[in-house]
């Protein structure tokens, strides 16, 4: 009777899984399908502590407390710029945690007898769940790094990086050959020693403009790293839930990809913004302006496009965006925003941080769907982004943004930036569009000098 409720409620989860799969897929519905995932998630513990082999709780009611603890602690003080961090932690973690239940069947099987007493498939699985699991861990950690500026966001290659690379990926799988093979316990530790490393490896040279996919790519190994650790326990939600993430999240690391117009290989390997700037201010005219000016173009203008990126997060100018956006409408500017798939340090970050500030999701329009209107658009309002919108993408072959699908800010009749300093940005690119004749750089905090337009507004 306990086996048929421990399915029955296993088959409950997984539906709820795949509900909350597709709900996510639109911000319209992806609140309830967050509230989806976590009941199926909440059923799936359930009725997993009713399995007959687990016989003491007490370990497990310390667990459960402490963990809730935490996320309680993190849900309510972690700031919305410090999502992708955030995000990438607990890929991480996820990572982490199939490798160390993985382990743990090996240390069973060593604690009453021998590896020789597992299958070839049981060892195979379990090392499997150690590989892409301690990978998924230590380069999460790199990019949680990189993303909290711990360290620097820019790539690291070493000598012979990508050889290295390949000696630790030969290193893990020979481990890997000798679990299986000679069924020793040295095997395992080499494996997860080599593959902990190839993870920091793999993760170093890539740069903070990559950091959508590759937080996407983390993601997606931690659901394969979940899945084989399914397949370990012989546990059918873990496998299906692990499958679910593992597949959206190598979705999503394509369509990132495709953002840029690059492949994944390129984006783990390529170190784009190790080389340098492609082209320097030398020169070149920059032509500053004040809020009262960007009042009075905003006011008078018929279309307005707002661009959002990092720069936006940083400041939590999001709110200050919506009191523009009213501002402006009030007075009969159409005003629309322009989403670039990779903006920000996740995937969807700007449709999250415009959502909180309550800004209808009807505005939000996908790069594909603006840029034909973009030379009819009266001024362009870029807040915080950079290589998005850098016309070198299109024009410069030695730029190594050269062919990365841009928003065309630059075709637009006027061009606003907001920005702190002349800094470029993730790819460490100088952004051609700064020193077109039409663009105007507004210089400050991006929250302080949205409140300053709409203040200068009233008086226009």
């Amino acid at each position: 009777m306990t086996e048929l409720l421990v399915q029955g409620g296993y088959l409950i989860a997984s539906v709820l899984f795949i509900l909350a799969i597709k709900l996510l897929a639109s911000p319209r519905t992806a609140r309830q399908g967050n509230l989806l995932g976590a009941l199926g998630m909440l059923i799936g513990v359930v009725v997993t502590l009713l399995h007959r082999q687990i016989v003491r709780y007490e370990w497990i009611g310390v667990g459960v407390g402490v963990g809730a603890a935490l996320a309680a602690w993190l849900a309510l003080t972690v700031k919305m710029t410090a999502m992708p961090q955030m995000v990438s932690l607990l890929n991480g973690f996820g990572g982490a945690a199939s490798a160390l239940v993985a382990g743990a069947e090996a240390g069973r099987a060593l604690y009453t007898g021998s590896l020789a007493d597992l299958s070839f498939f049981s060892l195979l699985t379990i090392g499997l769940s150690v590989l892409i699991g301690a990978v998924t861990f230590t380069g999460s950690l790199i990019a949680f790094a990189k993303l909290q500026e711990v360290m620097t966001g820019r790539p690291i290659v070493l000598p012979a990086h990508h050889g290295q690379s390949l000696l630790l990926l030969g290193v893990s799988l020979a481990g890997m050959g000798y679990l299986l093979y000679a069924q020793q316990e040295l095997g395992l530790w080499v494996l997860a020693a080599a593959a902990a490393i190839l993870g920091v490896w793999i993760t170093l040279p890539v740069g903070g403009a990559d950091m959508p996919v590759i937080v996407a790519f983390l993601n997606s190994l931690s659901g394969l790293a979940a899945a084989a650790t399914g397949f370990v326990l012989t546990n059918y939600l873990l496998i299906i839930a692990g499958v679910l993430v593992g597949a959206s999240g190598l979705i999503l690391t394509q369509i990132m990809a495709r953002a840029m117009n690059r492949s994944l290989w390129n984006v783990l390997f390529g170190a784009v913004g190790a080389q340098g700037p492609a082209a320097t201010a030398e020169g070149r005219t920059v032509r500053s302006t004040t809020a009262e000016d960007v009042a009075l173009m905003l006011a008078y203008a018929k279309e307005v496009v707002i661009i959002p990126g990092y720069g936006m997060a940083v400041a939590q100018a999001q709110h200050a965006v919506k009191k523009l956006t009213d501002a402006l409408e009030k007075r009969g500017v159409q005003v629309r925003f322009a989403i670039h798939p990779v903006a920000g340090r996740m995937p969807g970050h700007m449709n999250v941080l415009l959502a909180e500030a309550d800004i209808p999701y009807e505005k939000l329009y996908e790069m594909e769907r603006i840029n034909p209107d973009m030379p009819q658009v009266d001024v362009a309002l870029v807040i915080g982004a950079n290589d998005v919108v850098n016309p070198a993408a299109r024009t410069d072959p030695h730029s190594p943004l050269y062919g990365m699908p841009i928003i065309d800010a630059d075709k637009a009749r006027t061009v606003v930036v907001l920005k702190r300093s002349m800094n470029p940005g993730f790819a460490g690119v100088e952004n051609a569009l700064f020193y077109q004749p039409n663009t105007y750089m507004l210089f400050g905090d991006a929250r302080k000098s949205l409140e300053a337009v709409v203040e200068a507004l009233k008086e226009v």
